[in-house]
């Protein structure tokens, strides 16, 4: 298979349903219409050589963890963790071109890797199926990279569908995906996006102490994942940090089902009331937000959004508000001129729509 195959893989937006892949919960996300596309073409020489964005990385797929540490090590990882699963990986050419922003919470980080574990299992031949092919880039980034991602994103990356959100149960094993129509379009409005450029660094640490305290939590509640609790759980926690950050579980569980309910009868309100909640939840219990997520948030509610919240994992990255097309350009003006009051560099603003999974192009 000499000739170059590409894959076109979406990033992905959160509807809600933050920090529950991890606890055992459910998530709703959507693909989105930012993407990145994977150029692919195999060799027999063991080697394999990636390029992006002006520059090229070369490594043997042999590689191991601790063999590389800069940006190619997240293609290296899948290599890594691929053959580790039995799939014959000899070599490839691999060149990734992308529309989806760094850093910004709408995981570009399981784009790439699932991007590259759909190509170089192609090119193998293997035919794995994508349960197993997400559990490979998630492998990747969690054992080789060293970032403790759960599931959520290559979920999100591998079955979503046009115009659907995607309803994951992480409860199950293997997750579970159901659609769910996304009509927000269909009634005059749009989701936007805010990315205000403070590029999360997720292996920095703080995400993995939000996991290793709710991994403590479910042991000390005798669960087997925290996502199971029940008030009287709650309840009986004694360490106020601890019942915040189990709080935020219990209560955004209960709002992914809302939310869900809320898509399926098209109550925007609804639905907007239950993305502003859980952005409440992840700033105040959960503690992940930050404070130019807040005043991007702020700022849409101000621009009479029906709703908004950070989306991914926090520290950083990006918000989301669901609003009509005429309030984009308000909201715009409103959260520059807030960044610019407080002298940080311009956010970018832009809408998406609920769009299709990873594919092989024609």
């Amino acid at each position: 298979m000499d000739d170059v195959r590409r894959w076109q893989v979406p990033g992905r937006v959160n509807l809600i349903g933050e920090h529950l892949d991890h606890n055992g919960g459910a998530a709703l996300p959507i693909a989105i219409d930012r993407s990145l596309l994977v150029k692919a073409r195999r060799r027999t020489d063991g080697t394999v050589n990636v390029w992006s964005r002006g520059e090229r990385a070369s490594f043997p797929v042999e590689t191991v963890p601790g063999d590389v540490s800069d940006w190619s090590a997240y293609p290296a990882g899948v290599v890594w963790a691929l053959r580790e699963s039995g799939v014959p990986v000899t070599g490839a050419d691999l060149v990734l071109e992308s529309t989806l922003p760094v850093g910004a919470g709408l995981s570009s980080s399981a784009a790439l890797t699932c991007g590259v574990a759909l190509a170089l299992d192609d090119l193998a031949g293997a035919g794995r199926p994508r349960e197993e092919l997400a559990r490979v880039a998630q492998r990747a980034e969690n054992d080789y990279v060293g970032v403790p991602t759960g599931l959520m994103d290559q979920y999100a990356v591998l079955f979503a569908q046009e115009g659907h959100a995607v309803h994951l149960d992480f409860g199950v094993d293997p997750p579970s995906a159901e659609p769910v129509p996304a009509d927000w379009g269909d009634d005059g409005l749009v989701l936007a996006v805010i990315d205000t450029g403070v590029h999360h660094e997720l292996a920095a640490g703080e995400y993995a102490e939000r996991r290793r305290e709710c991994a403590a939590i479910a042991s000390e509640l005798e669960l087997s994942a925290l996502a199971s609790i029940g008030l009287d759980g709650l309840l009986s926690l004694t360490d106020e940090t601890a019942k915040a950050r189990a709080r935020h579980v219990l209560t955004e569980s209960t709002r992914v089902r809302g939310a869900v309910t809320a898509l399926r009868r098209r109550d925007w309100a609804q639905f907007g009331a239950m993305l502003t909640s859980s952005h409440e939840s992840l700033r105040d219990d959960f503690a992940v937000s930050c404070e130019e997520l807040d005043v991007a948030v702020d700022a849409a509610l101000a621009s009479e959004a029906l709703g908004a919240r950070m989306t991914g994992g926090g520290f950083g990255g990006s918000a989301i508000a669901l609003m009509r097309p005429e309030q984009v350009d308000r909201l715009r003006a409103r959260v520059e001129a807030a960044f610019a009051d407080r002298s940080w560099a311009a956010p970018t603003v832009f809408t998406v729509r609920p769009s299709p999974a990873a594919a092989l192009l024609p």
